[in-house]
């Protein structure tokens, strides 16, 4: 297998092949990120993690081919990390309230295959129950949600790290959080706004705002502007919560709001009798959980999104991670911070969606 190649059996029989090129490793290890870098243990030796009978099991990794050392590699993941999350709003919404579906092997796959289904009939009513209700059978529809990398590139030279090992001065890892928000904001950027360009293997990414199914409702002044009332803009979102219930969506729900209307709900609800914000008075409508503004929710556009399942859900083949190749005879070393998480939005066949949207 080469030089470079070790195999490691940590027990039961479970090989995890180290070293070699990042295609190797992913290849030999059936597309599982978490052999590209390793993590510091408490007892002070680096590991990997590798799936095992549907279990993470760490396994020494003394030798791993890698440019950073486990004290770097834990540095540069903690910033990149940190600052993903940072432009995460809409997609940390739905990691909170665990509507997250996770592949396994996500690098190995390039479309998710779903089915929806449509609605039974209403059930009947009898005294004896010997008399037959219709019989239903539901209908079956396949999907498919492509599966793309979200991915962005930077990299370090050798004197650089070289020079944070003579100084003991930390890395400086600017260019790796920069490249983190990226991949962030296009995340982010797809829950809110979709990809429906982006068409593959049967199936279009959309977001909030593109969805075709979503639900519309007429915006007929904005937020901000001048005459604008805490009713009117109460009346808005009652709406908007009308029409998720008249598609058969009863919440519980989040708003967003794009970052124009953010300082528009800390005025107060009504100017004759000050105290209460417009903000805290939406938040008394019954089954709105949270607002939140949206930097990539487009102006003028407010969404009510219904949390649940069966209407949106992150759909997570690989977290954030960062893999690293050398060229140039070593001399430089490339980084690639990359993840697979793609919103699913869902419909049922007759059209009836969570989502509204509130728009001119």
């Amino acid at each position: 297998m080469g030089a470079n190649v070790e195999i490691i059996t940590p027990g039961q029989g479970m090989p995890m092949i180290l070293g070699g090129s990042v295609g190797k490793r992913l290849l030999a290890n059936g597309m599982d990120p978490n052999c590209l870098k390793p993590y510091m243990g408490k007892d002070g030796r680096a590991y990997v993690t590798k799936m095992y009978n549907g279990k993470a099991v760490a396994v020494p990794a003394p030798y791993l081919n890698a440019t950073l050392r486990t004290k770097e590699w834990i540095e540069l993941d903690t910033a990149l990390v940190q600052a993903a999350e940072d432009r995460l709003v809409g997609v940390a919404s739905l990691y909170s309230k665990n509507l997250v579906y996770r592949i396994g092997n996500g690098l190995g796959k390039t479309v998710l295959e779903y089915e929806d289904i449509d609605q039974l009939s209403a059930a009947e009513m009898t005294m004896d129950a010997i008399t037959r209700s219709t019989k239903d059978r539901p209908n079956y529809e396949l999907k498919y949600l492509p599966l793309p990398i979200v991915h962005k590139d930077f990299s370090f030279n050798v004197r650089v790290l070289a020079a944070s090992r003579t100084t003991g001065q930390p890395i400086d890892v600017t260019t790796g959080i920069l490249a983190a928000r990226q991949v962030a904001e296009k995340i982010e950027t797809i829950l809110f706004q979709g990809a429906s360009s982006y068409a593959y293997g049967g199936g279009t990414l959309y977001g909030y705002l593109d969805h075709p199914n979503k639900n519309s409702v007429t915006l007929s002044q904005n937020w901000d502007a001048s005459g604008k009332t805490g009713a009117e803009i109460l009346d808005d979102v009652l709406s908007m919560k009308q029409a998720s219930i008249d598609a058969l969506h009863q919440g519980p729900w989040e708003l967003y709001v794009p970052t124009g209307y953010e300082t528009v709900l800390d005025n107060d609800y009504d100017t004759s009798t000050p105290g209460t914000t417009i903000r805290e008075r939406i938040m008394k409508i019954g089954g709105i959980q949270d607002i939140k503004v949206a930097d990539k929710c487009t102006a003028n556009k407010v969404v009510l999104a219904e949390m649940r399942p069966e209407t949106v859900r992150i759909v997570e083949g690989m977290a954030i991670t960062t893999v690293e190749w050398d060229e140039g005879g070593g001399f430089a070393t490339n980084y690639k911070v990359m993840a697979i998480m793609v919103p699913q939005i869902r419909a049922d066949q007759n059209g009836n969606c969570g989502i509204t949207v509130l728009s001119a």
